[in-house]
Order: C-alpha cells, then structure tokens, then sequence
C-alpha cells in the first residue's frame, strides 16, 4: 500500500492512502481549499506557470512574471514550497545559486494552469473583443 505526505507550513504526515480523508476545496474547513487559493491567487498561478518548462532562479521568475514585486514573490514561491508544490534547491557554488522547480505534483498542477492560461488567451476575441 502506498503512503502519501501531507505537508502544511513546515510539518509533514504520511498517511497510507486507505487512510486519506476526502478533500473537497468547496467545503470552508477543508486544508484543500488553501491550496486552491494559493495556486489561484493573483501570482500563484503565473509562478507556476513559469516554472513549468525547467527550474529558475529568483531573478529569472521575476523578470519572467512581470509586475510581481520581489516580496510578493518571495511569499508566492514560500507558500509555494510549504504546499509542496515547488521545491528549493541551493547548490554549494559561491556565490550561492538557488533554483527553485516544480515537484512532480506541482508538475501537474502547473500543466493545469497552462492549459486554463491556453483556454482564456484562446477566448479573448469572444469575452473581450476590443481588447
């Protein structure tokens, strides 16, 4: 039987799957709907995003995701990491390097957001045609 992590602001609880409650980001109290919110949150998603096709540096998602400021993305790719959506990696150079990648869940998340980001510039003539 496979267990599965549940990570929540720096604490991790593996459960075996029989044990896994059912999430529904509809119900108030359910962890699942933090998530949601900060993979649909104003910068979430464009984080994500931009993360997708290979690991970037602090500097390179910033550049990438324009008008984020630096706090902002600081808090994004920190929430990120403690949902286990996105991992830091700090190699051993100096100066320092850091990247941060998608975990495979975050993978799979990120293929989500691209295919909706996809689906809303496909519509823009229909929803917004003098934009």
């Amino acid at each position: 039987m496979e267990a599965h992590t549940i990570r929540k602001r720096n604490t991790s609880v593996s459960v075996r799957f029989h044990d896994m409650p059912d999430f529904d980001v509809f119900a108030k109290d359910c962890p699942s709907r933090d998530v949601f919110a900060h993979v649909t949150g104003r910068w979430g998603a464009l984080v994500l995003g931009r993360l997708r096709p290979e690991p970037q540096r602090f500097g390179e998602i910033r550049r990438q995701v324009e008008g984020i400021s630096d706090r902002m993305l600081t808090q994004t790719l920190r929430t990120l990491v403690d949902d286990g959506l996105v991992s830091r990696y700090s190699a051993g150079t100096n100066p320092p390097h850091t990247e941060y990648r998608l975990t495979e869940v975050g993978a799979s998340i990120a293929d989500a957001v691209l295919r909706l980001a996809d689906a809303v510039q496909t519509a823009m003539p229909r929803v917004a045609p003098g934009a």
